[in-house]
């Protein structure tokens, strides 16, 4: 009968150091870090709070979070601690409605910052106004989907030198769930809504620049009521862009 040599456990632990050796010095190279982070949003663990107030909520049947004004003051933001982002794939589900009691004006902004500078006032962003998806007045409608790069290039300034540039239609309705992404590279950004293959907008000037770097958000706007849950970060350098 043969017999079978059993190893010690430090022999074991020695071949398998040996082994590391071997595939390092043959130049394969070690499992990549994960390159995408999941954030539920289902508490505001790892949150920074600004001018905003957060809370657990459910909204059609999926848990999220519920987030509001504190006061008039801008900008309204929820930054993600500790992520940083220049370039990759951001995926969230959104919804906004005009907060009870506002006025004609308030449209349901919600949106998604990035690039956002510790002044928490320099930042690109992909917002949409809900209520003008279906809203009687096509040029309303013209409005649904925005991009903003705060301070200097607000949607007023925008608009104005470059009418429809940064903005277009989207059919949306307010208090619904909606999938978004925002797909940036360098100067370049495409933002998609309801997992469309095509962007729902593009813009080939990010003011950010190409070298642009900075803190995601949640981002809002006044007269808001917003829920955001199931935010992905893509920073690996392979586009997903169709």
């Amino acid at each position: 009968m043969r017999h079978v040599r059993l190893l010690r456990p430090r022999t074991v632990i020695r071949s398998a150091l040996l082994a590391v050796s071997a595939t390092t010095a043959l130049g394969v190279p070690a499992p990549a870090a994960p390159q995408v982070k999941h954030y539920p949003l289902e508490s505001t663990d790892g949150l920074r709070l600004q001018n905003v107030a957060a809370e657990p909520a459910v909204l059609q049947g999926k848990k999220g979070l519920r987030i509001t004004m504190m006061s008039g003051e801008t900008p309204q933001l929820a930054p993600i601690v500790g992520l940083e982002f220049d370039n990759g794939v951001i995926e969230a589900e959104i919804a906004g409605a005009p907060a009870p009691g506002v006025g004609e004006g308030a449209r349901g902004f919600v949106g998604i910052a990035f690039r956002l500078q510790n002044d928490m006032r320099t930042y690109d962003a992909f917002y949409l106004r809900a209520t003008n998806g279906r809203a009687d007045d096509q040029e309303r409608r013209n409005h649904a989907a925005q991009y903003i790069s705060q301070p200097d290039w607000p949607w007023s300034r925008l608009r104005k030198e470059n009418p429809s540039k940064y903005e277009s239609y989207v059919d949306l309705l307010p208090g619904v769930w909606t999938k978004v992404k925002i797909d940036a590279r360098g100067e370049r950004a495409r933002f998609y809504v309801h997992a469309q293959e095509q962007p729902t907008l593009i813009v080939n000037d990010l003011k950010t620049g190409t070298q642009g770097k900075g803190a995601v958000a949640l981002w809002l706007d006044q007269g808001t009521v917003a829920h955001f849950r199931n935010l992905s970060v893509d920073t690996s350098s392979k586009s997903s862009s169709k």
